[in-house]
């Protein structure tokens, strides 16, 4: 995603950037919101009333709305300005953690470091922290390095702290830089949500929607939803993002996605996500067609740990599972075994050896259909996991947003 900021025009990437407020009116805009005046947002933000006035125009122009109607009694919100407004006192919020995060008092009188702080400051902050070096993060962001170094010092001077130490490997940010980082990612999600929820209430269809998906739900769970989703709504991006629980997990708590689907974690990894079951799924032993266990059952527990497997990777649900089911018969998990969880290299390892797998049976559906792969026509007895959705808590979906969590649902 592109973006452009409103306070450092100038800088901005090549192409079709989504405009971004400058941090200075959107605080002005939520002053005037709530106050119904200029004039007595000017003491609360800090600007003349000429700036307010031309700060309220350009975000007004930045989004293609009007956010105010003007009276002899004051300033009202229309209804468009509302709804982005709202969201955008959300984002607000996050920006105001940022103070939290950075550990600054500020002396009686003083503003918050979150108005002190500019877009450059905080998109240069997430792409250090996320990069671990200053060379990558210009590339990433189309700027020159001392833009960002300087960008991050006068970040680091606002807040007195250090946020970066030098490493052999680029730089190693704080505790702290990390947090900000985070707040700041939401803050954009935030803003950006409110844009498509404007354009939902002047009819676009459009939108955005961002999923993890894991591997069960990538065969066929998230693809359903997707295509249903896109015959309501044929202008909406969607980007279906796998990989590792861990780094969807963090790319959810940052803002970068806005559901993972699939199989949920216990116990819960953060207390900042909540989960939502959807249904329990069952593990089959699955194998190539002529495999001895194509056609019958296994005798027991003992003839499957002689076997060679194809194990999911450790300390995730499928491992968990694959290993209590020997200890509850009794015996220690299998030793050989090859670790994997790509769909495409099982099928490969399954075709060209004796090997098994325990995966759930409408993971491989297709490949079955079409003969490539034998399952088991009864699961493993205790081999079912909880598959669901896992949100940020707190999160606020658009339409768009929502239609695809219900298609989830109905999927499931």
């Amino acid at each position: 995603m592109s973006y452009l900021f409103g306070d450092d025009a100038s800088m901005a990437q090549t192409g079709s950037p989504t405009p971004l407020p400058n941090l200075r009116h959107l605080n002005a805009a939520l002053a005037v919101w709530r106050l119904g005046s200029i004039s007595r947002a000017t003491e609360q933000v800090h600007l003349s009333q000429s700036a307010i006035t031309q700060g309220l125009a350009k975000l007004e122009h930045d989004l293609g709305v009007t956010l105010f109607t003007r009276s002899a009694t004051g300033l009202y919100a229309t209804e468009s300005g509302s709804v982005f407004l709202h969201r955008a006192e959300r984002a607000i919020n996050w920006l105001e953690a940022i103070d939290q995060a950075s550990g600054l008092r500020p002396s009686r009188g003083a503003q918050p470091l979150y108005r002190r702080l500019t877009s450059t400051q905080l998109r240069a902050l997430i792409s250090v922290v996320e990069q671990g070096s200053y060379s990558l993060a210009a590339s990433l962001l189309r700027l020159t390095q001392p833009t960002v170094h300087r960008a991050v010092k006068e970040l680091e001077s606002a807040c007195k702290q250090t946020l970066f130490r030098r490493s052999p490997a680029g730089v190693e940010p704080s505790w702290q830089a990390r947090q900000m980082a985070r707040y700041a990612s939401l803050f954009f999600a935030e803003i950006e949500q409110g844009r498509e929820e404007v354009g939902e209430l002047q009819g676009l269809r459009a939108g955005r929607v961002r999923v993890g998906s894991l591997p069960l739900a990538r065969a066929q769970l998230v693809p359903h939803a997707v295509t249903q989703l896109l015959r309501e709504y044929p202008s909406a991006s969607v980007s279906i993002i796998d990989g590792p629980y861990e780094e969807q997990l963090y790319s959810l708590l940052h803002g970068q996605l806005d559901v993972i689907v699939g199989a949920l974690r216990e116990p819960t990894p953060s207390p900042d996500i909540e989960q939502k079951l959807l249904f329990r799924d069952p593990l089959h032993i699955v194998v190539r067609p002529g495999h001895a266990l194509a056609s019958r059952r296994p005798r027991n527990a003992g003839e499957l740990r002689a076997l060679d497997w194809i194990a999911p990777r450790r300390n995730t649900p499928a491992r968990e599972t694959f290993s209590r089911f020997f200890a509850d018969q009794g015996f220690a998990p299998p030793e050989h075994v090859i670790e994997c969880s790509s769909l495409v290299a099982i099928r490969s390892l399954l075709l060209e050896s004796d090997r098994v797998a325990l995966l759930p049976a409408r993971q491989v559906a297709l490949e079955v259909q079409m003969g490539i792969l034998a399952v088991s026509p009864k699961p493993l007895a205790g081999t079912h996991r909880n598959i669901g959705i896992t949100l940020r808590k707190n999160w606020k979906p658009t339409r768009l947003q929502r239609r695809f969590l219900e298609l989830l649902e109905n999927s499931g």
